[in-house]
């Protein structure tokens, strides 16, 4: 293998461009071809690429979102767009390619391998629901993002002796929730994978305000419930005052953390050897500290763990 590509898909994820840097580094260091595909799906359709040397990537390790850019493409979903894009592959000359996703970037990277791409999946998704890793690349800075935006709502929640319900990002999985919650001191976490009930959620708020507790936070997964019909439901029973702040994309952006860049530069680079090795169609992830591979397929049919002795100790915590 001479030439391999590599692209970024999906929701954009801090630390992807650590993941590029090192795909392109260790690429390079073992005399390989680089090329970049630019937005995705759709650049690979549409034959957006580019070789890359190692100026490249230069001084992109601390930046969030990605230098590769990332799009939708409806017409990837179709055989025709498939096809192309095995075309422009073939074109190009790239013998094998690296994609850097979440979960609907590893099933188009299933799709390729069937037409008889050698690919290897990189896991980089904010939500972290992607099973036989432990953490996916943008996870950990956006778990510390939310945290900061507890910590600052807290704030005027304690000067003004209000209840905040904060909305986090998490359309099918509560891990950033869960995590942020934890380390924020949140009162209350509301999750997809927990049923609720949001009558224990006000009458651990009111033995808060009994025992002289300023303030409430309540942090809610956008997958479990809608911060704004909480809050109502919330200020119609208890007649506090209720506000909702939803933290939306501002979770996803700025610096990695320390962590992040170095799970993006392990498996990044891992995902070179991969390739030079001959395995392909297998994705990698983190597992107790070590570097993984486990087919795409058997990822994705794969139901992701969820800690919920994490959840009881919140909740214990939360008292």
């Amino acid at each position: 293998m001479r030439r391999i590509g590599v692209l970024t898909s999906g929701g954009d994820a801090p630390g992807m461009n650590a993941a590029i840097r090192a795909v392109v580094r260790k690429a390079i260091y073992h005399g390989l071809e680089i090329i970049g595909i630019k937005r995705g799906y759709h650049g690979l359709i549409f034959g957006e690429y580019e070789k890359m040397y190692l100026g490249s990537v230069a001084d992109i390790i601390h930046r969030g979102g990605t230098i590769l850019r990332t799009a939708r493409s409806p017409e990837f979903l179709e055989p025709e767009g498939r096809q192309r894009a095995l075309q422009v592959i073939r074109e190009s000359g790239i013998e094998g390619l690296i994609v850097i996703g979440g979960d609907g970037s590893f099933r188009g990277a299933v799709e390729l391998e069937k037409l008889g791409v050698a690919v290897v999946g990189v896991p980089g998704t904010i939500d972290n629901d992607i099973a036989c890793t432990d953490y996916t690349i943008g996870f950990d800075t956006a778990v510390n993002n939310v945290t900061d935006a507890i910590n600052k709502v807290r704030d005027t929640a304690t000067s003004h002796e209000r209840v905040y319900v904060i909305e986090v990002m998490g359309r099918t999985s509560g891990y950033i929730a869960l995590q942020a919650g934890l380390a924020g001191g949140a009162e209350s976490i509301l999750l997809p994978e927990i049923p609720y009930d949001l009558q224990e959620v006000m009458e651990r708020m009111r033995r808060g305000v009994k025992r002289g507790k300023l303030h409430s936070i309540i942090l809610v997964a956008e997958g479990a419930a809608s911060a704004i019909e909480i809050a109502g439901e919330i200020k119609t029973h208890t007649h506090m005052d209720v506000r909702v702040t939803i933290l939306g994309h501002l979770q996803r952006g700025g610096t990695p953390t320390a962590f992040d860049r170095m799970l993006a530069s392990r498996l990044g680079a891992a995902a070179v050897d991969m390739l030079r090795s001959g395995n392909h169609g297998c994705m990698l992830g983190m597992v107790g500290g070590e570097i993984k591979s486990t087919a795409i397929e058997k990822a994705l049919a794969m139901k992701k763990y969820f800690p919920e002795e994490l959840y009881q100790l919140a909740t214990i915590l939360a008292i």
